[in-house]
């Protein structure tokens, strides 16, 4: 392992200097605008997410990226979010090769924090909101194997999604061919990691359906992270009328059991980077899962200017997990526990109406709607042990009902004054209501509460330099609210009940500015951004796993975001995606760890943990049209990344490069596709996450080796 700060980016092996070289070179390579299949192939691609009307990416003042059906599924696992997040700038999403925890991700450093789940970045599925109104998200229901693209907002304009400061994360299910098809997937690679699926997908011209099923296990490259899961997606579009559809989207997912291994401290990583951490193996680490979820979604055209979409949904969501706790510090009668069971009801509404008119010669298009989003949680905690034996389920600690709520209000205008200029505004009105009820007998606090509210504007202008060249700029305020997870303690050991209401909402203002470029071959979009956060979330006091937030001075990022798509001669094409992030707090806070607490202060210019600097994918793929054969070579570093607020501890940068080949056959009826790839080929050691703010030290989430991956995929048309 080499780090990369500023002089590890001097070290790169040879074999990324050349696929970067072939990337970065293809600017300087011919445009051949009279090919028009190439012309159709490096079109922005169209996206709804930035202004809620399929609009090109290229035509909009906002950093936006989507990511495609093939870049999705062909030649990927197609499990973690992990995998086609990889190709897009200003993301961070790391495989913690630890399913009880999902994938470590965050925009622009938002939600780098979080300890689980995903905290600062809105997160959608078929316009069903994985974010809960309180702004922790989770995204297992995003089915990976039916996806036809998946939108990443980043900066201002995803302040108009309400309760997110980072970015946006919008998956859509694919839409159905003509015809009626049956495709079934078989998947084997190291640690006997399986994946089996099977899909079918129907469209008559009035009903068009797509259904996913598919089974995931894997023993894990750690000892104690076996994991399995099962998720089923259905999506279904019915037209009612010519000017109206009803799409039902039905998804479920169990993860019966999963092992956690838990972080190792250095001495651990260094002895054996394979092994679990303290405590897994004793109290059996793991966590079950399961969720169902149900949504509506109705379009109705007035009009060639007026539309209605409304969209109604509703959920469960149960989970239970062990945790390591120390049997000795859970006799103390005040804390909370080592097993947290939680069951959350969930449910919302999102009305919003399109309006087209020409207004001074210009195109005005104007959004205006409400949401409303439902939260009913049940947090119960127990021991973990009974009975003298430990990773059990003991006496009870913690009964608690927790009630969460958003109503939003939001307008957006685009309005193109002159061809040369499109003008994009907007403002949300958020309110976020959250109480709490301690059920447990003799509570002397039963009833806590606190509401949130911000009004959010955003502006942004983009001008049209030439046809294939466009400069804009863009300003919103972001606005985020502690999660129940946040609120939840206000010490560590339970001495001091109820929600820590406390604590205020972190608000962050947003300027970014970009170019945007795009040809019959080439795609490419340079921005760059500063970010300042007032109120942030850090962390107090840290033991034992339980967590006591507090408000922070000022923090400040900036950054620079580089996407770029390429068609080369001798039919080769390109992909390269490049982020330099600067990450800082602002003004010196004190914080504590373990029992008895250890205060420390962190220092101005301290970098925000779990953030590298420098993150650089690049991609080359070759195909061979007669053969139906690609080949794709890419190679991804990392700079370092800090494991704590106080920058004590940190995870070395690294390079590593896959390979990744693929074969077609078609006949009328049948499709058949086989894939094979090598993931870290050249075999480095590296840690591929780390745990933040881990009160034992215990940071460091090891990535592994060399791996392998067949697949082998066959459609058959049924009609």
């Amino acid at each position: 392992m080499q780090p990369m700060g500023m002089r590890g980016w001097r070290r790169v092996p040879a074999r990324a200097v050349l696929v970067v070289i072939a990337v970065t070179a293809v600017a300087a390579a011919p445009v051949r605008a009279e090919d028009p299949a190439a012309q159709d192939a490096m079109l922005a691609p169209v996206v709804v997410t930035a202004t809620r009307v399929a609009t090109s990416s290229f035509e909009l003042p906002a950093s936006i990226d989507a990511v495609d059906q093939r870049t999705i599924q062909q030649g990927q696992l197609g499990v973690n979010l992990s995998e086609p997040l990889l190709f897009v700038p200003g993301v961070s999403a790391e495989n913690r090769q630890n399913y009880a925890q999902d994938v470590q991700l965050s925009i622009r450093g938002f939600g780098a924090r979080s300890s689980f789940g995903v905290r600062g970045v809105r997160l959608y599925s078929d316009g069903i909101p994985g974010t809960m109104p309180d702004g922790q998200g989770q995204f297992s229901q995003f089915d990976l194997g039916s996806a036809g693209r998946i939108e990443i907002l980043r900066g201002p304009f995803s302040a108009l999604y309400g309760n997110a400061s980072g970015g946006v994360i919008a998956l859509f299910t694919e839409d159905a061919p003509d015809g009626y098809f049956l495709d079934g997937t078989a998947e084997y690679g190291t640690f006997d990691t399986q994946r089996s699926a099977l899909k079918a997908t129907g469209n008559d011209g009035t009903l068009r359906y797509v259904i996913d099923f598919a089974h995931f296990q894997t023993d894990g490259y750690r000892a104690h992270s076996h994991a399995e899961r099962n998720n089923l997606n259905a999506v279904t579009k019915l037209d009612l009328t010519p000017a109206s559809t009803l799409t039902v989207v039905a998804n479920a997912i169990f993860t019966p059991f999963v092992q956690d291994p838990l972080g190792l401290n250095r001495l651990q990583l260094a002895a054996d980077p394979r092994q679990a951490g303290t405590g897994a193996l004793p109290y059996n680490t793991r966590k079950e899962l399961h969720q169902e979820q149900l949504g509506l979604i109705e379009r109705t055209r007035f009009s060639e200017a007026d539309e209605l979409a409304t969209t109604l949904y509703l959920g469960h969501r149960a989970t239970t997990q062990f945790q390591a706790i120390p049997q000795f510090t859970e006799k103390n009668p005040l804390n909370p526990g080592g097993v947290i069971d939680l069951d959350r009801a969930f449910y919302g509404l999102d009305m919003h109406e399109t309006d087209v008119h020409s207004v001074l010669g210009g195109t005005l298009q104007i959004v205006t709607g409400i949401a409303y989003d439902d939260l009913e949680e049940t947090r119960d905690s127990y021991l973990n042990f009974a009975d003298g034996e430990l990773g059990v389920e003991g006496a009870p600690r913690i009964e608690e009902a927790n009630h969460v709520y958003d109503f939003d209000q939001y307008v957006q205008a685009q309005w193109d004054p002159a061809p040369s200029w499109r003008l994009t505004a907007g403002v949300r009105n958020s309110t976020v209501d959250v109480s709490s009820r301690n059920d447990q007998p003799g509570a002397s606090d039963p009833l806590t509460g606190v509401r949130y509210s911000a009004v959010d504007p955003v502006a942004g202008a983009l001008y049209r330099l030439s046809g294939s060249l466009n400069l804009y700029a863009s300003y919103g305020k972001g606005f985020e609210t502690p999660t129940l997870n946040d609120l939840q303690y206000r010490s560590t050991d339970g001495s001091l009940p109820g929600l820590n209401i406390g604590l205020k909402p972190a608000r962050s203002d947003n300027y970014e500015m970009g170019v945007k470029v795009q040809t019959a071959r080439l795609r490419a979009a340079l921005d760059g951004f500063y970010i300042k956060t007032v109120d942030e979330l850090a962390v107090k006091a840290n033991f034992d796993g339980h967590t006591v937030e507090q408000n922070i001075g000022e923090t400040r990022r900036h950054g620079v975001e580089l996407a770029l798509d390429a068609d080369l001669p001798a039919d080769l094409s390109a992909h390269l995606a490049y982020t330099y992030l600067r990450a800082l707090v602002a003004q010196p806070y004190d914080t504590c760890f373990g029992a008895p607490c250890k205060p420390a202060v962190v220092a101005s210019g301290s970098q925000l943990p779990a953030v590298p600097m420098n993150a650089l994918y690049a991609g080359l793929t070759w195909r061979l049209a007669p053969a139906h054969l690609t080949a794709t070579l890419e190679t991804q570093g990392r700079a370092r990344i800090w494991a704590d607020d106080r920058n004590t501890a940190s995870a070395a940068g690294y390079w590593e490069s896959n390979v990744r080949v693929g074969l077609d056959q078609a006949t009328r009826r049948w499709q058949f596709r086989e894939f094979l790839r090598l993931d870290n080929f050249t075999n480095r050691t590296y840690v591929g996450s780390v745990i933040v703010n881990e009160s034992n030290a215990r940071y460091f989430e090891p990535a592994p080796g060399r791996t392998a991956l067949i697949t082998f995929s066959a459609a058959w048309r049924t009609d």
